[in-house]
């Protein structure tokens, strides 16, 4: 994968930093994308040989665009894009704010099609590419309380079917991940009780690390996964396999 270039947004952090260092190890030119954290993602940057870091609001379909094209400019093209961004909001539907909800397709899913539209151009010219899209375990089980965020992380499923049948004859790959209960600052802080309840849903007891995300997503973008498009890698300790 050595010149090729790959895009991960929301790798200032977590997940996406995870993603970012593991592409970069695999020979990657990797743009850091960040919102808000700038230091973080240029302490990830420092991890990362010929990486650069990229600010954007992928809410914004403008942001989106340019995004791409400034990635492409000066990286010297784009081979893989990784939509990691992502936002969540929990709460009952009665309670659910429809402002929250616009957010949250915005946010999580109409940035997918968006930058998913526009990285598909210089893919399409060089007849290659990968797109690797961040779902979630909530999108096929549901999950009370996460109706919203479950709502786009779904739909991320279905727009990546269809893109893939789409693209195959351009050559361009595009698959998800599917994370569970993963080890991160938002984990981390839930109380012991609630700890205790997930993981007694997870039949291998244990919560995911970030690098078994990252795994997940290097295979994806990698030759070794040239016959898989249109699928999702199910990474949950076994929660939920289909």
């Amino acid at each position: 994968m050595t010149g090729k270039v790959a895009l991960v947004t929301g790798a200032s952090r977590g997940i996406g930093a995870a993603c970012a260092i593991a592409l970069g190890n695999a020979g990657f030119k990797v743009a850091v994308h960040y919102r808000g954290h700038e230091d973080k993602a240029l302490a990830v940057c420092a991890l990362i040989p010929g990486s650069r870091a990229f600010r954007a609001d992928l809410s914004d379909a403008a942001a989106c665009q340019g995004l791409i094209k400034t990635v492409a400019a000066e990286m010297g093209g784009l081979h893989v894009l990784v939509n990691n961004a992502g936002v969540a909001i929990d709460q009952i539907l009665p309670l659910a704010k429809p402002d929250d909800f616009d957010l949250l397709l915005n946010t999580n899913l109409k940035s997918v099609f968006l930058l998913s539209k526009f990285a598909s151009r210089p893919m399409i010219r060089q007849k290659w590419g990968r797109i690797i899209n961040l779902a979630s375990v909530v999108g096929f089980t549901g999950n009370p309380g996460q109706s919203m965020y479950a709502a786009t992380k779904a739909g991320i499923v279905g727009f990546t079917k269809s893109i893939a049948a789409e693209l195959a004859p351009f050559g361009i790959l595009a698959n998800c991940v599917a994370p569970g209960f993963i080890e991160t600052d938002m984990t981390g802080a839930l109380p012991e009780a609630v700890k205790e309840a997930m993981l007694g849903r997870i039949p291998l007891k244990r919560f995911g690390a970030v690098e078994d995300i990252a795994a997940a997503v290097e295979f994806l973008s990698s030759d070794k996964s040239s016959y898989i498009t249109g699928s999702t890698i199910h990474v949950n300790g076994g929660m939920y396999t289909n």
